[in-house]
C-alpha cells in the first residue's frame, strides 16, 4: 500500500503563496511579449532550491507556458491562410482561464494540479 506522497508533504503558507505567484506570473504576458515565460521562470529560479513546492508548481508553469507559446507561435504563422486569427484568441483565452484555474486550484490547497495539453519539457 503505497503512500500519497501529498498527504504526508506538509507546506508552509508561504511556500504555497510562492507556488501560486509561479502561475500568476505568466499572466505578465498579456502585457509585456514574453511576460509568460519571464514571469515564471524568474519565480522558479529564485525560489527552486529553498521550496520544493514552488520548484515543482514552476516546472508545471513554464512548461505550460512554453506550450502556450509554440501554439502562439504557429497561430501566427497560420494567420497568412485566416485560421490563425481564430487561433490565437482560442489559445489566448485558453490560456488565461487555465492559468488562472490552475493558480486558484493552489491556492485552494490541491498541490499537484497539472496543466492539460501541456508539454512536458522541464522535469
Amino acid at each position: 500500500m503505497s503512500e500519497n506522497p501529498q498527504a504526508v508533504a506538509q507546506y508552509s503558507e508561504e511556500e504555497k503563496k510562492w507556488a501560486m505567484i509561479c502561475h500568476l506570473s505568466a499572466l505578465s504576458g498579456f502585457l509585456i511579449p514574453f511576460g509568460n515565460l519571464l514571469g515564471p521562470l524568474v519565480v522558479w529560479l529564485i525560489k527552486k532550491d529553498t521550496m520544493p513546492l514552488v520548484d515543482q508548481h514552476g516546472k508545471e508553469s513554464l512548461n505550460f507556458q512554453i506550450t502556450v507559446t509554440i501554439a502562439a507561435v504557429i497561430s501566427a504563422v497560420l494567420m497568412l491562410v485566416l485560421i490563425g486569427r481564430l487561433l490565437m484568441i482560442i489559445v489566448g483565452i485558453g490560456a488565461l482561464v487555465l492559468t488562472i484555474m490552475a493558480s486558484i486550484k493552489v491556492s485552494n490547497g490541491e498541490l499537484n494540479y497539472k496543466y492539460p495539453f501541456s508539454i512536458k519539457l522541464l522535469k
